[in-house]
C-alpha cells in the first residue's frame, strides 16, 4: 500500500510538473520560478497536523484548542520571504504606492515615523536587495499577490494560518521549529540573540549568535525540512486569515479563516529578529490591524498547483 501511494504522488507531482513546464523553471530541490524575477517556490506536499497550543502568552492570547489539520492537496510556498527587489519590480511596474509612517519597535512601543517606508525602513541605513521587504500593510502584500498572479497567470495569494503553521512545521512536533531547546534556534532562525542584545528591551536575547544584530538577507540560514528559510525569525509575515478571539472553529482543510463582518485584524506568524523567544513558537498568533506599516513586518506568497 505504501508502495502504492507513493507511486500515486510521484505521479501527481509529474503532472504538476508538466502542466506548468511552459513557463516554469523547475530547479533541482522541488523548488521553481515562474519568471526569472519571480518568487522561488517550493513545492509542500499533503499532510496532516495538530494545530495551536494548549497555553499562550497570556489568557487573551490563548493559542488552543489543539486540532487536527488535514491539508490534503498540494500547494507552493515562498522558499524565502519576499525581498525589496521582488517588491521594487511589483512597484516599478504598478506604480503602486505603498504606506508610508513606518512604525518603529524600540522594544517597549510602536513609534510612527513620517517619511519611513519599504525604501527606509528606519534601519540607519539603505535596506538592501536582498533583505526582506518591511513597512508594508496587509491591503499592500495583497496588492503584490494580485499583481503577481495577474503577471504569471496563476492562483498566487497569501497562505493561509494552517498552512503557514504546517510548513513551518515541516513534520517536526517541537516548541519551536528547531525543536524544543531555546538556545538551539541560531542556525536556523534570525531571532533575538546574544548579537542583536539592547538594553531597552525587557526580554532576555538567547543564548546564541546567529549572526545578525538586525535583518538579515534572505536565506542566510538553514532550510527546515521543506526547503523554506526563515519560518521562524527574520521578519514577521502577513497571512489570509482575519484574526478572531477566542480561537474560532478553524477550518479543518487548510483554508483561511474569514469573518461575515468587517475583519480590522488580520494574523501574523513566525515572529521577528527582535521579538521575544515566546514569540517565535509556530503556534503564536499575532494580530495587527490591516493599515499597520512595520519595520518587523514582511510576507511570503503561496500559490495553487490543482484547483481545490
Amino acid at each position: 500500500m505504501k508502495i502504492y501511494y507513493s507511486l500515486i504522488l510521484i505521479s501527481f507531482f509529474s503532472c504538476v510538473s508538466l502542466v506548468a513546464r511552459s513557463e516554469t523553471s523547475v530547479l533541482e530541490d522541488n523548488s521553481f520560478k515562474d519568471c526569472s524575477d519571480c518568487p522561488e517556490m517550493v513545492t509542500i506536499p499533503p499532510g496532516r497536523f495538530s494545530m495551536g497550543h494548549y497555553g499562550g502568552v497570556s489568557k487573551e492570547r490563548y493559542e488552543g484548542p489543539v486540532r487536527s489539520i488535514s491539508i490534503d492537496y498540494v500547494f507552493a510556498l515562498g522558499k524565502t520571504e519576499i525581498t525589496n527587489y521582488q517588491y521594487q519590480l511589483f512597484s516599478e511596474d504598478t506604480g503602486y504606492v505603498s504606506g508610508t509612517g513606518c512604525a518603529i519597535w524600540d522594544g517597549k512601543t510602536f513609534f510612527h515615523t513620517e517619511g519611513k517606508d519599504w525604501q527606509d525602513p528606519g534601519y540607519g541605513r539603505a535596506p538592501l536587495p536582498e533583505e526582506p521587504v518591511v513597512c508594508v500593510t496587509w491591503n499592500d502584500v495583497k496588492e503584490y499577490t494580485n499583481w503577481l498572479a495577474k503577471k504569471t497567470g496563476k492562483l498566487y495569494r497569501l497562505p493561509s494560518e494552517s498552512e503557514w503553521e504546517y510548513a513551518s512545521r515541516a513534520g517536526t512536533t517541537g516548541k519551536f521549529t528547531w525543536g524544543n531547546d531555546p538556545d538551539g534556534g541560531c542556525d536556523v532562525a534570525n531571532i533575538y540573540d546574544s548579537s542583536a542584545f539592547t538594553p531597552n528591551r525587557p526580554w532576555e536575547p538567547v543564548k546564541c549568535d546567529d549572526g545578525f544584530s538586525t535583518v538579515a538577507p534572505v536565506a542566510s540560514l538553514k532550510p527546515n525540512n521543506f526547503g523554506l528559510y526563515d519560518m521562524s525569525g527574520n521578519v514577521w509575515e502577513w497571512v489570509q486569515d482575519c484574526y478572531i478571539m477566542p480561537v474560532p472553529l478553524f477550518p479543518r482543510d487548510g483554508s483561511a479563516v474569514e469573518s461575515d463582518i468587517t475583519c480590522d485584524r488580520r494574523a501574523v506568524k513566525g515572529g521577528g529578529w527582535s521579538s521575544p523567544l515566546s514569540w517565535q513558537r509556530p503556534t503564536f498568533r499575532g494580530r495587527d490591524p490591516l493599515d499597520r506599516i512595520s519595520h518587523l513586518f514582511g510576507f511570503r506568497v503561496a500559490l495553487d498547483l490543482v484547483d481545490r
